[in-house]
């Protein structure tokens, strides 16, 4: 039996059993396709509760901007009213046998329906090879159902991922729609995370998704907006904030006896993480060291439109001279992979401290190309014999990661990441939602959609980062004690559930029981 005929005998048995899905009949008629038009417009991921841009369609979990376009199918194939979700069928025979169509019908209908479906054997239909083939589609649909009718978001989310992974248009098209009525920018923590990642299909079977990364990149506020979302996720998620205190820590216990310091950040976004780090050097017994920094981001950037540099090194200026610290600024608006030593501004006599803060996972590796940014960068380092290298990273194996496996991490990671932001903000408050649109979504909408140098949220697991390391000529160095039982004080004012763990040298913050970042030092 044709592909075609066996969709519009389960087609017509799921309209008359299965109110849930007479919702699919016309939308997804249309189905998840190949081909996408005009996918410049969509490109900002607000849901309708969030912002609103006349100038681009809003995101809505409800209906993807992607998944609403005239998708359509090949000329020979048409729709059969009694195909419940569109799928394409032919004006072919059944079977050459009545009396074989009848008794084939009668099982498929027991079977998607669990009508005594205990008594049910397959045997009895396997006559011939299309009868098996009818009893095969049975049991896939009927377990379908099954998820659906349980309602486990996580599990559908799983479903759909693994029904595009395998092209299987059909399914994939039935989960979306089902999906798009369980997922909300506003709901529980599964709820918003899984509408994000139901984008992230729908553009990856359409092939977009690095057009809406790029443009939701170039949304991100402009240096104008200061503070901007990243500073909001920065102030209600203390993973980022304690991830920066401990690189302080590790930067200020190397720098103790330095009277002159230069401090090379190679993602310095805001600066935010040198506000406190320029206080506690203020007030170092014996008086403060000369700080220069050298801050590094790519140009394309929305923290380096406009000035954006400028203005981060203008306000490190003055808070510099607010404390009596001697301070310069130089800024080097270049992207990561294309760094080389005169961008770095060496000067002779000076104690550098290098920082690696949620930059390295962007840089593309072996994996990629030919050209290992990742390692390239780090010997290039090792040639300054810098006194102290910090790392912060999201604990996250995002990089090499085949796309179910990557599709499960990427689900736990954020899903953590979500469930801690309900602590400090409701699930109706409009900031916390333009959060995790503006500065989390298009990471998700990445990590999912994209491939290839397309894909650019490509994290590593510490035990990874480790190997790069060691390889490139560095020890370890144990974070400052210290700083971490300071870290574990502060962390507790946040909610019990969050957790801080040191093993091997390396800190660890974290929610409940998984580890979200990781942050270390090293040295030559």
């Amino acid at each position: 039996m044709k592909a075609s005929q066996k969709h519009k005998i389960t087609g017509k048995y799921f309209d008359q059993g299965l109110d849930m899905y007479q919702s699919c009949s016309d939308d997804c008629g249309n189905g998840v396709q190949h081909s996408v038009q005009n996918l410049e417009q969509y490109c900002t991921l607000e849901s309708s509760s969030g912002m609103q841009n006349s100038s681009t369609a809003s995101f809505s979990p409800n209906g993807s901007p992607a998944s609403q376009q005239n998708y359509s199918y090949p000329s020979d194939l048409h729709h059969s009213p009694d195909n419940t979700c569109g799928s394409p069928v032919t004006g072919s025979r059944v079977t050459d046998n009545e009396h074989d169509l009848r008794h084939m019908i009668r099982h498929l209908e027991t079977a998607m329906l669990g009508i005594d479906s205990d008594n049910f054997d397959i045997h009895t239909i396997t006559a011939s090879g299309e009868a098996t083939e009818v009893s095969i589609e049975a049991g896939r649909w009927k377990y379908m159902m099954e998820m659906i009718t349980r309602g486990d978001l996580k599990e559908l989310l799983y479903a759909c991922a693994k029904a595009v992974e395998n092209k299987d248009m059909y399914t994939a098209d039935c989960l979306m729609t089902q999906l798009r009525q369980m997922v909300s920018a506003s709901g529980e923590p599964i709820q918003r995370i899984g509408a994000y990642m139901l984008e992230g299909l729908v553009a990856r079977l359409a092939s977009s998704g690095s057009s809406i990364y790029k443009a939701l990149r170039c949304k991100e506020p402009a240096s104008a907006e200061l503070p901007s979302y990243m500073h909001i996720l920065y102030e209600i998620c203390p993973y980022f904030k304690f991830g920066y205190m401990s690189a302080n820590g590790a930067i200020a216990e190397a720098m103790k006896e330095e009277s002159r310091v230069h401090i090379i950040d190679f993602r310095i976004a805001q600066g935010s993480q040198w506000l406190t780090l320029i206080h506690a050097l203020a007030n170092r017994p014996g008086g403060p060291p000369s700080i220069r920094i050298t801050g590094i981001d790519d140009p394309t950037s929305a923290y380096a439109k406009g000035g954006g540099l400028e203005i981060v090194g203008q306000r490190l200026c003055k808070l510099a001279e607010s404390c009596k610290v001697p301070f310069e600024f130089h800024a080097a608006a270049i992207s990561g992979t294309e760094v080389q030593l005169e961008n770095l501004g060496i000067q002779p006599g000076e104690a550098i401290a290098v920082n690696f803060a949620m930059m390295l996972h962007h840089m593309p590796d072996e994996s990629v190309g030919t050209q290992n940014h990742r390692d390239r960068l780090l010997r290039l380092v090792r040639s300054l014999s810098p006194k102290v290298v910090t790392l912060v990273e999201q604990e996250a194996n995002t990089n090499t990661a085949p796309f179910l496996p990557r599709f499960l991490e990427t689900m736990n990671h954020y899903l953590a990441i979500f469930e801690s932001i309900d602590v400090s903000l409701p699930r109706e408050n409009k900031e916390r939602i333009n959060v995790e649109q503006h500065r989390l979504a298009w990471e998700i909408v990445n990590i999912i959609a994209c491939e290839g140098p397309e894909r650019v949220e490509r994290h590593e697991l510490l035990g990874k980062w480790r190997s790069r390391f060691t390889m490139a000529g560095f020890t370890p160095c144990p974070l400052s004690s210290f700083v971490n039982a300071t870290i574990k004080v502060l962390l507790q004012r946040y909610c019990d559930k969050y957790t801080l763990e040191e093993r091997d040298g390396v800190l660890y913050l974290g929610w409940m029981n998984r580890a979200i970042i990781a942050s270390c030092a090293w040295r030559c």
